[in-house]
């Protein structure tokens, strides 16, 4: 009974490791194949949650889609992983030729850049915060290009008089720039190699570990709808009642 159970998916003995269980291999190709046309036929990177519900039971979606990555690990595109999503992307040595002149280029002024970067290395950040690391004043207008980007976003508030927003990245962000999570951000080596810093940095220069994306920290809240409201970026629901 016990062999027997091996071969029954779902169904490992009391004395097996559910590792151990035996996939029927027709299964793992079907699985394959559908998690391949879901991520395929979206233009948007696609939940390994969705992705789960939509392959045979008893398959492990993890496995299977580090799988398919190795798969495609030297075809022209390149199945890549952005957070806990998946998507198709043109490998990163082809990718000049499918650029087109008519393709818009998104070009961030030097404060914007500086201000993203402040936002994905010491994320939850608020305004101020951001303010008192880059030494001037930062206007609305730059935040509100790299949010309308879709690189940035409010995370929550404060737990501080005031209780200012605090800002972080997104999945669009990860997306873009090749991320598969923002602690995949290079390091003070990283950025020296390829020359974004100078030899002759301070001694004491500290290029901080960017925390998870949805790790709140200890005196953060998550931001709710009546935060928005409050902060006038949601038409309060009375009025919307009207």
């Amino acid at each position: 009974m016990a062999e027997a159970q091996r071969y029954l998916p779902g169904m490992p003995d009391d004395e097996e490791a559910i590792d151990d269980v035996f996939i029927d291999p027709g299964l793992e190709q079907e699985a394959e194949r559908i998690a391949e046309a879901l991520v395929f036929a979206s233009a948007q990177p696609v939940p390994e949650s969705y992705i789960a519900s939509r392959i045979p039971r008893g398959v492990d979606v993890g496995r299977l889609m580090s799988r398919l990555k190795t798969a495609y690990a030297a075809r022209g595109v390149n199945l890549v992983q952005v957070a806990d999503h998946w998507a198709f992307r043109t490998a990163a040595d082809l990718s000049f030729v499918v650029q087109t002149d008519e393709q818009a280029v998104k070009k961030l002024s030097r404060a914007a850049l500086e201000v993203l970067a402040i936002i994905a290395y010491h994320q939850p950040v608020t305004r101020a915060e951001i303010e008192d690391i880059r030494g001037v004043q930062t206007s609305k207008g730059t935040l509100d290009v790299l949010m309308e980007a879709g690189w940035v976003r409010f995370r929550g508030r404060r737990r501080t008089p005031g209780r200012p927003v605090t800002f972080g990245t997104t999945r669009d962000f990860l997306d873009h720039f090749g991320f598969e999570e923002i602690r995949d951000l290079p390091g003070m080596e990283e950025l020296k190699g390829a020359g974004l810093l100078s030899g002759r940095v301070p001694s004491n220069l500290h290029i901080p570990v960017p925390a998870g994306e949805d790790e709140f920290s200890d005196n953060e809240d998550p931001i709710t709808q009546m935060d928005l409201e409050e902060l006038g970026l949601l038409t309060p629901k009375a009025e919307e009642d009207d």
